[in-house]
């Protein structure tokens, strides 16, 4: 089976390049459009040298919310990993957002963590977010910790899509 290849490219607040990655483009649902690695792809943070995954996964780029989900294959110890980030954009092979820091994740031992409040809070100042980015990366990350958590879809099973890269 081919698919087409994306451009996966979250930034920071000023524009400066964040995690970057070449991924599968393998379909949309309900929830989105879902992307997916193989084990060995491989992605940098800014202009880094790259680093090598040991897992696949898939990844979820919702149409209008602010976040996009990772569900990782075992025995990667991060069942789901949620980056609150702005509305996800396509275009011309390639979806961008802007990443602001916070996360939530569901270990595979069943932990829900909220992540990086500290980087949060320092990059409310360094990039001078507006007031309602602030509010709605928080009012996010609430309602991600309620869904992952109470096990919502996307959230309840392992999306299918995670096995079309494993």
């Amino acid at each position: 089976m081919s698919h087409e290849m994306v451009n996966v490219v979250y930034r920071k607040y000023d524009g400066s390049l964040h995690w970057n990655h070449r991924a599968l483009l393998l379909g949309e649902d309900d929830h989105g459009v879902w992307t997916g690695c193989l084990a060995g792809a491989s992605a940098s943070k800014g202009i880094a040298p790259p680093i090598t995954w040991q897992h696949a996964f898939v990844m979820l780029f919702p149409r209008d919310a602010w976040w996009t989900a990772s569900f990782n294959a075992a025995p990667h110890k991060a069942e789901i990993y949620c980056d609150i980030s702005t509305v996800p954009q396509w275009s011309d092979g390639q979806v961008t957002m802007v990443d602001l820091d916070l996360d939530v994740i569901r270990m595979r031992d069943g932990r829900i963590i909220l992540d990086d409040e500290d980087e949060f809070a320092e990059h409310q100042i360094r990039y001078a977010y507006p007031p309602d980015v602030i509010e709605t990366a928080r009012a996010t990350a609430g309602l991600l910790m309620e869904a992952v958590t109470t096990g919502t879809a996307p959230f309840s099973t392992a999306p299918h899509w995670l096995s079309q890269v494993t």
